[in-house]
């Protein structure tokens, strides 16, 4: 077989396969451009194809070249960040994997896998702008940034109140917080509390959900970026030197990647903190809070969260107990959630009746406390002149009741945790096989991230 018949091989194979594809010659020539990387780059193909590499994208500098540190270098770049103009000056932003080819020692061509980052870098930056800018001292006038504290958490069962005492001694001292609480219990309200009771209350207080971004992003996000670190890198401080001797509130920390998790373990020993391409350690004085909607146990056990993290932030650990396990709580949170959105829909619900309470009383509430607010929030804006909300204005959403005998659902043979997971774990099976393994496709269809569909196999060890 010719050489040219590998290349149309290697061609067909690049625009199947689902992937933005370039490939560069030892010269630097481009063999192969696929359709997928073109409408990544917003490039025309043509523009590309049998060009120098230089020619077609001469606005990144060559030293920041991924493609020519392979070729030049023999140097292979994984998931690395850039941003770059193309050929007709449009800002791109890229997640890129580049490796060399090489032939007996020689460097024949160089292949690079990118990803069209371009929406997330942006919601990166507005990130940091908006963490920046809540920073600032509150002008005169605008409406107040919402801050909690341990009189927002209101509840008298007893458990809840052993939480809410041990969260009040945690403020007190300046060792991490570990919270464990199911979607909707509160937690950030907790870590909120705990930071504006304790003596660095004058200090920021930044938040960031680990779930948001993919890695690399999510790393310069931390820690701050360095000019010359990336393609299209700048001087930028991260979050650890924006909440310089404040909190930092690290949301869903199973969702960070892996080796992430490895890097902010070293940060927390070390206590210094080195921007992504820099080279110059910053000392760091933040307190971290960390939170997870899964028992830890079963994040360890899956691979989602690294044990030696897990111990070195669980100095103080709380345990949210959920709203189903406090019911005796629901008529006090009701009263709370009435008079706020009274005020805020100019309504004047005095309170709900017996048959009211006892159909909330009745429900499960998967979404926690924010499911509570939500069905009293909407009985509120929807009541007209009434003064007392009846079981008629107490509309609870809840599709799974309503069609769960459609699913087989008993709940004598299994749990409702039990069920659910169940159903999970066969719609992720199902997709994956209907994708032929490939995660990508697999998560586009789902309508996920991709690491969130790669942490869901992994704890179903799919």
């Amino acid at each position: 077989m010719k050489a040219k018949d590998y290349q149309k091989i290697l061609h067909d194979l690049s625009n199947i396969i689902g992937e933005a594809v370039h490939v560069v010659d030892a010269r630097g020539k481009t063999i192969i451009y696929n359709e997928e990387m073109a409408s990544l780059e917003k490039t025309n193909r043509e523009d590309v194809l049998g060009k120098p590499f230089r020619e077609a994208f001469s606005s990144i500098p060559l030293e920041e070249s991924t493609l020519c540190r392979a070729l030049q270098q023999n140097k292979p770049t994984i998931h690395q960040q850039q941003t770059y103009l193309n050929k007709y000056g449009k800002e791109i932003t890229t997640l890129n994997s580049t490796i060399p080819v090489e032939v007996d020692g020689q460097v024949i061509a160089a292949i690079e896998i990118g990803k069209d980052i371009t929406e997330i870098k942006s919601m990166s930056d507005t990130i940091l702008k908006l963490q920046r800018e809540n920073l600032k001292p509150e002008e005169p006038g605008k409406p107040e940034i919402k801050r909690y504290n341990f009189k927002n958490l209101i509840g008298e069962n007893r458990d809840f109140k052993q939480v809410l005492e041990l969260a009040k001694r945690a403020a007190k001292t300046d060792a991490p917080v570990f919270i464990y609480g199911e979607t909707g219990t509160g937690k950030e309200l907790f870590a909120q509390s705990i930071h504006f009771a304790g003596q660095r209350k004058d200090k920021p207080f930044l938040a960031q959900n680990c779930a948001a971004l993919p890695e690399s992003l999510l790393e310069g996000i931390l820690f701050g970026t360095e000019k010359g670190g990336f393609t299209g890198a700048v001087d930028r401080a991260g979050l650890f030197e924006q909440a310089s001797g404040g909190t930092l509130l690290l949301d869903e920390i199973s969702a960070m990647p892996y080796e992430l998790q490895s890097k902010l373990l070293r940060v927390l020993q070390e206590d210094y903190i080195r921007r992504v391409g820099g080279k110059k350690d910053i000392p760091i004085d933040v307190r971290i809070i960390a939170t997870v909607n899964e028992s830890p146990k079963s994040l360890i056990e899956s691979g989602a969260l690294r044990k030696d993290l897990y111990y070195r932030l669980n100095i103080v650990n709380i345990t949210i107990p959920p709203l189903r396990e406090r019911l005796d709580d629901l008529p006090r949170l009701v009263d709370s959630f009435l008079e706020k959105h009274n005020r805020k829909y100019g309504k004047e619900v005095w309170m709900v009746s017996d048959g009211a309470l006892e159909k909330l009383k009745n429900h499960s509430y998967p979404g926690n406390i924010r499911e509570l607010e939500n069905i009293i929030m909407s009985a509120v804006s929807l009541a007209d002149r009434e003064h007392v909300l009846t079981e008629t204005h107490i509309r609870i959403q809840d599709a799974y009741t309503e069609s769960a005998s459609a699913f087989g659902y008993d709940p004598k043979e299994a749990s409702l945790d039990e069920f659910l997971k169940n159903c999970e774990e066969q719609i992720l099976r199902k997709s994956m096989v209907d994708n032929e393994g490939n995660i990508s496709r697999a998560a586009k269809e789902l309508g996920i991230k991709r690491q969130t569909l790669q942490h869901k196999l992994k704890r179903f060890g799919l």
